[in-house]
């Protein structure tokens, strides 16, 4: 075990307050590609004139609805992907006391399905999708079978998938409860993440606590405040804290 490693499992183990923070880093190890690795969605030739960024923004939504939907389905669902050892181990550490809240900016619902209990989801969820016009809920599945852009069963609305596209602001609640975590805690990790999307990657400057650790394959800008930086994919570094 690498001694970057060792030290991690220390403070986790003198730790009675973690909080989590990831980003799209956290799930490549599920198959899920990130947006800006050199393999990241940010980076593929989509034979389009316009960028991933705009196809996920709240214009495009608008007023291409169904050029959205077709780069939605393609690009950001992944209905088959399944925990990695990351989102498990931090899963097991919220039912040993240690982990009390995960932070996440992604929107693939992989820790709830791992197990974890209290999740910021700071960007939503492709899991929940509603009627823009009576608020009936939809699973993932309806979005996925529908042919071109899903509509309401009931009113014939359009539904828009729960999560938040660029021009859009983040849930209040959300933010409140991340920010309410990251305070009280005394270590917080920050996984898969460059630091680079705002306000989400601002939420670290709130933590006030004893251990500041980043895991991560690239440098971030958080590198020089940090107690421990890693460097190691997120699975395998909790893959060997947890022993397994």
């Amino acid at each position: 075990m690498k001694p970057e490693i060792e030290q991690l499992k220390k403070i986790i183990d003198e730790s009675n307050n973690i909080v989590f923070f990831g980003g799209a880093g956290v799930s490549t190890e599920s198959g899920i590609p990130d947006f800006r690795s050199a393999n990241g969605l940010y980076n593929q030739d989509l034979g389009r004139t316009v960028s991933p960024e705009e196809m996920i923004s709240h214009s495009f939504y608008v007023r291409h609805t169904k050029d959205f939907y077709e780069f939605y389905k393609d690009k950001l669902i992944y209905k088959d992907a399944k925990p990695n050892a990351c989102h498990k181990a931090l899963a097991e550490l919220e039912k040993q006391g240690k982990v009390r809240a995960i932070v996440t900016q992604n929107i693939d619902g992989l820790h709830q399905l791992a197990g974890s209990k209290t999740v910021f989801e700071l960007h939503g969820s492709v899991l929940r999708n509603y009627c823009e016009k009576c608020h009936a809920f939809y699973d993932v599945d309806k979005v996925l079978e529908s042919d071109g852009v899903p509509y309401c069963d009931k009113c014939g609305g359009r539904i828009k998938p729960d999560v938040v596209l660029y021009e859009e602001g983040l849930d209040e609640d959300v933010i409140n409860g991340a920010v309410n975590a990251i305070a009280q805690a005394d270590t917080l990790i920050v996984g898969g993440t460059t630091l680079i999307v705002y306000p989400a990657a601002g939420l670290i400057r709130y933590f006030r606590g004893k251990n500041l650790v980043l895991i991560n394959m690239s440098a971030t800008q958080a590198d020089e405040s940090a107690d421990l930086v890693i460097r190691d994919p997120i699975g395998e570094v909790f893959s060997q804290v947890m022993g397994w």
